[in-house]
């Protein structure tokens, strides 16, 4: 593999009206950690080709002054033609035009005339998953007008139409940016500088574009400054993936334990094509999230026994002596001994001291029949529950009633049950989630029947059903506790058995 430029540029577009917002924008862009920016003067309202001297003589970071033809109508060519030729006149650092506009003759003499500038040559790329046949083609066409640097905008539906592009960044022998557009293309900036990307697009802080990162979290959580050719990549595979905390937990204590590392989220439509087409060693493990912990067990060569059992993997490693994928499953773990630990301390402060579990024998009740309500049930099993299930689908909560030899109730009969005092409550469904944080499983008046509620939801951190089940006098539980414990499994599969306990607990507690 080619080495990854080790000092990539961090830009940000500037589509503005006026010179004025342009230089506004500018000193924002510098504030959040951009190198460069690019001056889309095509969104401007141009009025005079003197809009062009006074934003470059003002400018305060490097610049890329770009125009894309919009329209094939003569005016609007003309423009193009009139400010991309100024800004070569002034020198800007770069100059970004369309392969149609540098094709043309009177702007390529114009080019090899004004040697000082650099030139962008662009084209977008559009229409189904791209062959790296079909790029590579289109890049030395490219190339062969004299570019110095090479642009593409591709339209993406998958993140696994990604999987050629890097492959163009590791072995285009000129600069080559590559945006991604689309919710699906996020990680084809933030894993740019790995695979020898020229530079990185983020976007400005209160104006998200899909599929970019911001400036400020390229700088501060994935830090692509300190990305190359040897940085291992992690990431959470998810649908949504929006609301997971691992990169803000696991790229800083990834630095903290000197281990190079990068964790992204990986939006994921189809699992196992996902895993299909990201077979290199570079992409070195996983966190997997919902929908798809049940799916890829079988995107697994091998799959720990207690996974197994579950039949629910929250982890993949790819084994680095002979690169099968292994499946783990940490979240079991983490939500039961959060749970224990919890009823052990309140047990220990009325001087009660046992050597059982303290689930034995109690009624588990468990909302959602999914990776994370699998975890739950075969561990409350384990510890000698009784586990009664309640799922939206029913047949759902009745296949995992039978696994884990328990009950399964319909849906709506939840709010009703109440066989008894002193049940555990645990919720492992989305109600409460963000941005639905109104909502909860259950009424206040029902969470009396039970003496400890646990919410796998962490966000928010201190969910309705975890207020509510505090006000009646229940122990409560947070996801976030089960997110500490299960990220601490796994980045302890992830780096090989490096523990970051202290570090992790502190990083997650001071930002949730």
């Amino acid at each position: 593999m080619a080495d990854a430029k080790k000092n990539v540029l961090v830009c940000t577009q500037l589509e503005c009206e006026t010179v004025e917002e342009m230089l506004s924008s500018m000193e924002q862009a510098k504030a959040e950690g951009a190198d460069i920016v690019e001056l889309c003067f095509h969104a401007m309202k141009f009025t005079h080709i003197s809009q062009v001297d006074n934003l470059l003589n003002e400018k305060t970071l490097p610049t890329i002054l770009s125009y894309r033809l919009n329209s094939s109508n003569e005016d609007c060519k003309s423009n193009c033609m009139q400010v991309l030729k100024r800004a070569l006149d002034l020198e800007v650092e770069f100059v970004e035009m369309d392969y149609e506009v540098a094709s043309d003759k009177s702007m390529s003499e114009y080019m090899h005339n004004r040697p000082h500038s650099k030139v962008i040559v662009s084209s977008y790329v559009n229409g189904g998953k791209p062959s790296t046949e079909k790029l590579g083609d289109l890049i030395a066409s490219i190339q062969s007008i004299g570019a110095a640097v090479i642009k593409l905008e591709i339209a993406v539906d998958f993140i696994t139409d990604l999987a050629p592009i890097f492959q163009l960044l590791t072995h285009c022998q000129v600069p080559l940016i590559v945006l991604a557009v689309g919710s699906r293309g996020l990680i084809s900036q933030i894993l740019a500088p790995k695979f020898g990307g020229f530079l990185v697009y983020g976007s400005l802080a209160g104006k998200s574009v899909a599929g970019l990162p911001t400036l400020v979290s390229l700088r501060q959580v994935y830090k692509v400054e300190n990305v190359d050719a040897d940085t291992k990549v992690f990431g959470l595979v998810s649908n949504p993936v929006g609301h997971s905390k691992g990169p803000i937990l696991h790229n800083p204590t990834f630095r903290h334990t000197r281990y190079n590392g990068i964790y992204v989220p990986m939006l994921v439509d189809d699992v196992k094509e996902f895993f299909k087409t990201y077979t290199a060693t570079d992409f070195a493990g996983f966190s997997v999230g919902i929908p798809h912990k049940e799916a890829a067990v079988a995107c697994c060569d091998e799959v720990d026994p207690l996974a197994k059992s579950i039949g629910a993997v929250n982890t993949i490693i790819r084994r680095p002596i002979d690169q099968k994928l292994i499946g783990y499953n940490t979240d079991c773990d983490a939500s039961i001994s959060a749970i224990e630990d919890a009823l052990r301390e309140k047990q220990v402060s009325k001087g009660v001291a046992s050597d059982t579990s303290p689930l034995a024998g109690k009624t588990f009740v468990l909302v959602g029949a999914g990776g994370a309500g699998r975890a739950l049930a075969f561990g409350a099993k384990i510890k000698g529950a009784r586990v009664v299930i309640f799922n939206r689908k029913y047949e759902r909560a009745k296949a995992l009633a039978h696994a884990v030899s328990g009950e399964a109730l319909p849906f709506e009969c939840l709010h009703e049950f109440c066989p008894e005092k002193g049940m555990i409550f645990a919720n492992a469904s989305a109600i409460g989630m963000e941005p639905d944080s109104n909502t909860s499983p259950l009424p206040k008046e029902a969470l009396k029947a039970y003496e400890l509620v646990f919410d796998a939801v962490y966000t928010p951190r201190n969910t309705r059903l975890l207020q509510e089940a505090a006000e009646v006098g229940a122990t409560v539980v947070s996801g976030v506790e089960m997110f500490i414990r299960q990220a601490l499994g796994q980045f302890r599969l992830f780096t090989g058995g490096l523990d970051a306990e202290s570090y992790m607990r502190k990083l997650v507690l001071d930002q949730f």
